[in-house]
């Protein structure tokens, strides 16, 4: 075989290599970080839900939650914004968060998964954000109540999403500049500590009169 020859056929084992989707898994942080938010957001729709048929069979059971006014689940599990899509939101978080912890526990078996994949997952943490900020408006602005259980589920949306989005950014997964995956390879954290310190502000500023008597 000619020096060209081999040159060819190396050529072509190199292009088809960079044109094969390439796959990416995750650090162990990123996986029992995704274990725990799962895990956490799940412990929160199982309780919910649990509560939810306890106050469907029986209207004037109250919440272990419901302390006070303001921290009341029983007024967020009455409300109709707690069936967003005509079943009990906790039900869809079930489901969610299960497949959050899916995917945690298949990248500590040290699995990898195509962008196709990871930018799926991304997606629906992202969804999960939107539907938790809806229901942060709703639940301060409209039903005028927090559930202490539903707080939990936020923080662990919140924590994933950011996270899950980092790593998509640093492995070449979402566009981004080179300054921003630096940040994101440094200071991930700020990004979700931000986000729940703004959440924590509204709460604060919502409620300043009853926190503060």
């Amino acid at each position: 075989m000619s020096k060209t020859t081999v040159k060819d056929v190396s050529s072509d084992r190199e292009d088809r290599t960079a044109a094969a989707p390439r796959t990416v898994g995750g650090s162990r942080a990123l996986a029992l970080l995704l274990v725990i938010t799962g895990a956490a957001g799940l412990l929160a729709a199982w309780v919910i839900t649990i509560d939810k048929f306890k106050l469907l069979e029986n209207p004037n059971f109250v919440p272990g939650c419901s302390l006070n006014p303001v921290v009341s689940c029983g007024n967020i599990m009455k409300s109709d914004q707690a069936s967003a899509f005509g079943f009990p939101n906790p039900m869809l978080g079930l489901a969610a968060y299960a497949i959050v912890i899916g995917v945690g526990m298949s990248l500590l078996a040290r699995a990898t998964f195509p962008r196709w994949y990871w930018l799926t997952f991304n997606f629906g943490t992202l969804f999960g954000v939107g539907f938790c900020t809806w229901l942060q408006f709703q639940s301060l602005y409209r039903i005028n109540s927090l559930c202490l259980w539903c707080c939990l589920a936020w923080v662990a949306t919140i924590i994933m999403f950011w996270y899950v989005t980092s790593s998509n950014i640093r492995n070449g997964f979402l566009p981004a500049p080179s300054w921003l995956k630096s940040f994101f390879g440094e200071f991930t954290w700020v990004l979700p500590v931000l986000h729940i310190g703004i959440i924590g502000m509204l709460i604060l500023t919502r409620w300043w009169d009853f926190w503060m008597s």
